[in-house]
């Protein structure tokens, strides 16, 4: 038997949106040491698939199980084609809990197929396939953090070849990394998880991302490319929380302007009340929404955590909502495959 096993993603936002631009998307993000993803997988003569019950999520007879199980499904029978096998059994042990922000949809697929591919001691090539399992068509940060994890930067795709709309499954090649930076061990991410209904996903995220690049202004492109590159790279090259976390909520400020009319403003209710309320916080150098919600980050250090995890629980307060705080690490390491989980 063989394991994979892969943490979240915080998505802080895109460099572009506009058409009248060479280069389309352009991602920023961080991986996550935890929560995490972990999936077992050995041959079989075809694909079964079981989910266990994980602490944070559902049970198995619980309203999400049956879509991961889908989700894990379908994965798992992309891989034993993609690999050239006849099958595998495959358990999902820990699932991130779906369309939250956390990139749960890309660290099921990588890790489906990684563990797949130790079970029958096959290369994953992971970012070579992620496309025909339908990853990686926006963002390239979700296969970037399985690889390697750390702070990345995406080139985005050519916008001549995306356009409103992306390319059919296994048409596109992955983002390339443009930059990728270790981060500092003293810092930490503030999660915040509202009890909010799931971010978009699916033909829905696909329809409002089209009308979000159909509509959006270039000049915010230009003002992001400015705090990309003269403050959020230099930040984490250097190692100033404070100054990173101000530049990627900036950046996360800029690209809900792109999302406004789609979300129902800058951030999606109700993340804006509970970012309205961390940007307060002396403990929290900077806060926003990961990709469509509904989670929401702050960055801190080691020294503020316990004050950050206050603070979220309030900003949770004073939004009127239920919810979970924790304060988790990043991870400069990729995702961890084991070929003898079984033994």
């Amino acid at each position: 038997m063989a394991r994979a096993s892969a943490g979240a993603r915080l998505h802080f936002g895109f460099c572009n949106l506009s058409l009248s631009h060479e280069r389309l998307y352009g991602a920023l993000g961080v991986g996550l040491d935890s929560p995490r993803v972990v999936v077992d997988a050995e041959p079989a003569p075809a694909v079964r698939v079981a989910v266990e019950q994980a602490a944070g999520t559902p049970s198995e007879s619980g309203d999400s199980s049956p879509s991961v199980r889908d989700d894990v499904r379908g994965y798992a029978t992309a891989a034993v084609d993609l690999l050239g096998v006849d099958g595998a059994r495959v358990t999902v042990r820990e699932s991130l809990p779906r369309h939250a922000g956390l990139g749960s949809g890309t660290q099921l697929a990588a890790a489906t197929l990684a563990a797949v591919a130790a079970a029958y001691d096959l290369p994953a090539r992971v970012r070579e396939r992620a496309p025909a399992l339908g990853r990686g068509g926006r963002s390239g940060v979700g296969v970037a953090t399985f690889e390697d994890g750390g702070f990345v930067l995406d080139a985005g795709h050519p916008t001549a070849r995306f356009t409103t709309d992306r390319p059919a499954n296994g048409e596109w090649t992955v983002p390339p990394v443009s930059a990728r930076h270790a981060v500092p061990d003293d810092w930490r991410f503030l999660l915040v998880a509202p009890e909010a209904a799931a971010g978009r996903n699916g033909a829905v995220e696909d329809d409002a991302m089209r009308t979000a690049v159909e509509r959006a202004e270039p000049g915010l492109a230009d003002r992001i490319a400015g705090i990309v590159t003269r403050r959020a790279l230099p930040a984490v090259a250097s190692g100033n929380a404070e100054a990173f976390g101000a530049a990627v909520a900036e950046i996360g400020r800029l690209n809900g302007a792109w999302y406004a009319d789609e979300q129902g403003g800058v951030y999606r209710p109700p993340v804006g009340e509970v970012v309205d309320s961390l940007s307060g916080a002396a403990s929290v150098f900077g806060a926003g929404q990961s990709s469509w919600g509904p989670t929401v980050y702050g960055v801190t250090d080691a020294a503020r955590a316990d004050a950050a995890r206050d603070a979220g629980r309030r900003a949770l307060d004073a939004a009127g909502v239920g919810g979970e705080v924790s304060v988790v690490r990043a991870t400069d390491e990729g995702a961890r495959v084991d070929e003898s989980a079984g033994e």
